[in-house]
């Protein structure tokens, strides 16, 4: 069970670093603002369409993404005009290059079975 224990330490870890406090408290006070919780969900809800319409190209399956990418790019630098948008965006790229980090960590110690 040691590894578990210390899993759960990491977790703790993690839940306790900068870059997840900072996060958490631009996430809740943004999604405490009902204007602003929508822009975001809007936003994300387009970038997850425009996503899915590159891995469809991708899989040679035709698509006209074009529109929905410049809808994007414009409601991008709609929101980051917006201060507390911008270091919300901010902050959940310094919080995934964490992740990121963290799970190349793992995996390294680990490649030679994989």
């Amino acid at each position: 069970m040691e590894i578990y224990d210390t899993a759960n330490r990491l977790a703790e870890e993690i839940r306790n670093s900068k870059q997840y406090k900072d996060l958490k408290k631009a996430k809740d006070e943004l999604m405490a603002n009902a204007e602003k919780r929508q822009m975001i969900i809007d936003f994300e809800e387009l970038k997850k369409e425009v996503q899915l319409m590159e891995m469809q190209r991708q899989n040679n399956e035709p698509v006209d993404e074009e529109k929905k990418k410049e809808k994007l790019v414009t409601m991008y630098n709609v929101l980051i005009s917006n201060k507390d948008i911008k270091d919300y965006f901010d902050y959940e790229i310094a919080f995934n290059q964490l992740m990121v980090d963290i799970n190349k960590i793992i995996g390294n110690s680990i490649k030679d079975v994989l």
